[in-house]
């Protein structure tokens, strides 16, 4: 104790700084490593991480963010077609067109007629394209109307000269090619007049079709019926002696086509009626009163058209046709029956 002053607590004190001195720059050291990897990892691409490193919590995250929804597609408009009438589709048609399309058809199949009257109808065909079932609901008109009503349907919406121009062709055409352009318009429409096929017992039963035959296929029969009424004449044993023409649904067809005919004689219509189709349908006492009474509403209109006093002087100068009675007696026998028919023949027709 009697040393120096301080001797006693200068080694002491002096190793208590060099502890103090070396715990601090352990705590230096410490904190530049930590640094120096802090520095290191940020300067690492997300990329090349360790896929160890925060995936649990990285899998997480990416779950409870939401996902992103695609664009929805804005949908588009339907476009209704606008609704075309006979009458809109048949104003269009241009009487100089036709001229031009008839003389085109004419020169390319010049020996080959039944070709140029289906490019004939092929050209009606496209002028009555847009015209729908529903503004020509032809067999309903045809079952419901009365027959003075469907004499002129649709070639009365036809403008004149295209009537005039097609009829002029027309009457250029052999009888041959146009009986079987007559046939097969018919055919056309006949066709889709057929009811469902019956089949057999517990089988599913057919709905039958709407009618769609073309606007186009009446007109250009009505054409060539009135220009070339004969041509009917030699047709009427084959339509109405085939079971294929004849039924309920059709007879009002049938006698459209005569009606047709008689429009441009009506010396031929009389002679189709009384030859063809009133022998056939009203033969039998049996028959179907409602049929029978359409063929006679018939003759009626021929008997006023165009009117009483010149229908009684057409249909007697053209008594006789061809060496043939324009009435045979068996016919005027069985008219007579069926309009004055005994008491107890008698059917009362709805």
């Amino acid at each position: 104790l009697g040393g120096k002053p301080g001797g006693v607590f200068e080694g002491l004190d002096k190793r208590s700084q060099e502890r103090h001195r070396a715990i601090q720059a352990a705590r230096d050291a410490a904190a530049g490593y930590d640094s120096d990897d802090a520095n290191a990892n940020a300067r690492v691409p997300w990329g090349s991480r360790s896929s160890d490193e925060g995936s649990d919590s990285d899998g997480a995250a990416a779950k409870d963010r939401p996902q992103a929804e695609a664009p929805k597609k804005p949908k588009k408009p339907k476009v209704k077609k606008p609704k075309v009438t006979v009458a809109d589709a048949a104003a269009l048609i241009d009487a100089e067109s036709l001229a031009a399309h008839l003389v085109d058809i004419s020169a390319s199949y010049e020996n080959q007629e039944g070709i140029q009257l289906m490019r004939f109808a092929d050209y009606f065909g496209r002028a009555f394209a847009n015209v729908s079932a529903a503004q020509f609901p032809w067999a309903k008109m045809f079952k419901e109307s009365p027959m003075p009503k469907m004499v002129d349907v649709p070639l009365s919406h036809v403008p004149e000269p295209v009537c005039k121009t097609a009829s002029d062709w027309i009457s250029q055409r052999s009888p041959d090619a146009l009986g079987e352009f007559v046939l097969w318009c018919i055919d056309s429409i006949m066709s889709e007049l057929s009811g469902p096929t019956v089949g057999p017992k517990g089988a599913k039963k057919v709905v039958q079709q709407t009618p769609k035959a073309q606007v186009a296929i009446f007109v250009v029969l009505a054409l060539t019926l009135r220009r070339k009424p004969d041509v009917l004449i030699n047709l009427s044993p084959k339509i109405v002696g085939n079971s294929k023409y004849l039924g309920q649904e059709k007879l009002p067809i049938i006698a459209w086509v005569i009606n047709q005919a008689s429009q441009g004689d009506l010396v031929s219509g009389m002679f189709s009626w009384s030859h063809s189709l009133f022998p056939t349908v009203c033969a039998k006492s049996s028959g179907n009163p409602q049929s029978r009474d359409l063929v006679l509403q018939l003759l009626e209109r021929f008997l006023t058209t165009p009117n009483a006093s010149k229908a009684r002087a057409m249909l007697l100068n053209g008594a006789v046709r061809k060496g043939e009675r324009l009435v045979p007696a068996g016919t005027l026998d069985l008219f007579m029956r069926c309009t004055f028919p005994v008491p107890n023949a008698r059917v009362k027709v709805c």
